[in-house]
This record gives structure tokens, C-alpha cells and sequence, in this order.
């Protein structure tokens, strides 16, 4: 089954609202995955419901057990992270701090020092308002290895896509271009990007793209909000084409997007002519590059 993965340099573009209207114009058709594990928001706009939620392990915390420590103070002195406190005369290790790196686990003499496995996050499978399938996750406040998470959640969207009818999965991914989108992007088919006229997004945009030339995955590109700086929008448009990337859609500003968040619902939802004239028109794309 073919992945097409939607992305923003930067966050803010409009990149979760277009995911969830290609996911509501798509309905049953598209399996629907959310790999932005930092900030989740598509299971909003897209009514999830009866989840199924399993825990997410990754990387260790340690741990000591009293009734073989010692108290020599050896695993606190050798601790960059600060994480070792001495409390009521007992050395205790303060998860908030710890990295796992396991060099106190090492170091002690009385092997006084446990490595438990971290829990950092969930991973998650509801039901959308479309009838669609959606894998997504959350990660804990602070917690790391968002990248693993990330590809918990595409391990998990390939398993269901066995035995599903779907014929697409859509992937919504985090801003940027650092660990969680490598490993969103790894194995996907296509990538959207969705781009605002701006001075960083351009440049965001710029750097999204050596990305996915990089993986050799192919690229097009949307306009959102492209009437805001008609000089700006110029500037992506010659850019896009000077480097061969197709342009799916212009999104104009518009309070439909605004008031389709805050209703939880996507933009075609509230059947605006012009927005969802764009929409289908990018639907269309979507369905002669990947179907």
C-alpha cells in the first residue's frame, strides 16, 4: 500500500488541516496515521473514538535498591546529569533527571543499581468519524525518543494495512526536518508539502525538499494562505518549478479553516465553494499520483 506523508518546515502552515480534509475526502479509503508524537492533534479534527491505547517503552531510568547500597556515593560523583541526590542519608535517583545511559549501573561496586525500562509514551488506534482507521501516539511531557515512537506508529499503520480495504495511508508528520520526520518519511511514496508565503517557510520548504531528494522520494507542494504576500507566493512558484516539484493546490486565507478547528471538524465540512473546490482538485492529484 503506497504512503503519502504530508509536511511542513515549519509548524503553523496548515499542514494537520489539510491532512484531515484529504482524510475526510478519502473516508474509508485512506488509513490515516499521525506521526507528529510531540503535539497529536489530527485525532481531533478527525472524532476519534473507542481507542485503544498501549504503552511505549524506550530507553532505561535507573534505579537503586537500598538494601544492597552502600552509600558510597560513588554512582552520585560520576552522574553528569545530576540525577543522584543524597536524602535522609540514602542516595535516590530522580527519574526527571536521569538519561538512562547506565554508567552509575556500571560503576557500583554491589551492583546496587537497576535499569527499569521507560516508559515515554502510548500508542494508539481509534476509529474515525469517516469510518477510517487512525494510528497515532503521545509521548510523555520531557520524554525522548520521539524518533522510535514515530516508527512504532508506521510499524503499526503497515500491520493494519494487511488487513485493511483501504487502498492509501495518509500520514500527517511533524514540523521540521529532524529525527521524527527521518523516520516518517522512511519507506514513504510521496511527500505533500504544505507551505505558507513567508520568508522561513520558503526557506523550511527549501530544506524539506533536499530532504526527500535525499531519500529519493518524490514531492509536490501546496500554497496555503498564498493571497497573503502575492510576492512571496511568486517566489515559491518559481522556485517549485524551477526545481521540477508540481504545485497541487493554492489555499486562500480564510476564516473557514479557523472556524473548521474550532468546531473540530476539517474545512470541506463546512462546504465553502472555493476551499472545497481546491480540496477536490488536490484529491485528484493525490489519487493519479498514488492510485
Amino acid at each position: 500500500m503506497k504512503e503519502l506523508v504530508v509536511l511542513s518546515g515549519k509548524g503553523g502552515t496548515g499542514k494537520t488541516s489539510v491532512s484531515g480534509a484529504l482524510a475526510y475526502l478519502l473516508g474509508k479509503n485512506a488509513l490515516l496515521g499521525d506521526c507528529d508524537v510531540d503535539a497529536s492533534n489530527l485525532h481531533l479534527v478527525t472524532g476519534a473514538k473507542n481507542t485503544i491505547s498501549e504503552d511505549f517503552f524506550s530507553g532505561c531510568i535507573a534505579e537503586i535498591n537500598n538494601l544492597k547500597c552502600t552509600n558510597c556515593g560513588r554512582c552520585a560523583n560520576i552522574c553528569r546529569f545530576n540525577a543522584i541526590e543524597y536524602i535522609n542519608n540514602t542516595y535516590v535517583i530522580n527519574p526527571m533527571h536521569c538519561e538512562g545511559c547506565g554508567y552509575c549501573y556500571e560503576i557500583c561496586p554491589k551492583e546496587a543499581i537497576i535499569l527499569n525500562p521507560g516508559h515515554t509514551g502510548y500508542l494508539k488506534v481509534s476509529e474515525t468519524r469517516f469510518g477510517s482507521t487512525l494510528v497515532h501516539a503521545s509521548l510523555n511531557i520531557g520524554a525522548e525518543n520521539s524518533g522510535k515512537l514515530v516508527s512504532r506508529v508506521r510499524e503499526k499503520l503497515n500491520q493494519i494495512a494487511d488487513d485493511s480495504n483501504a487502498n492509501l495511508i495518509i500520514t500527517d508528520g511533524s514540523p521540521g526536518i529532524g529525527c521524527p520526520v527521518i523516520a516518517t518519511i522512511t519507506g514513504a511514496s510521496h511527500i505533500l508539502i504544505v507551505t505558507e508565503p513567508g520568508m522561513s517557510a520558503l526557506h523550511d520548504m527549501e530544506r524539506l525538499i533536499k530532504l526527500a531528494q535525499a531519500f529519493k522520494i518524490s514531492v509536490s507542494c501546496i500554497i496555503n494562505k498564498y493571497d497573503i504576500e502575492n510576492d512571496l507566493t511568486k517566489n515559491i512558484e518559481e522556485y517549485l518549478k524551477q526545481n521540477n516539484i508540481p504545485l497541487w493546490g493554492k489555499l486562500p486565507y480564510n476564516d473557514v479553516f479557523r472556524i473548521a478547528v474550532s468546531d473540530l471538524k476539517t474545512a470541506p465540512e463546512l462546504n465553502h465553494e472555493l476551499i472545497n473546490k481546491e480540496f477536490k482538485k488536490i484529491v485528484e492529484f493525490v489519487k493519479n499520483t498514488l492510485l
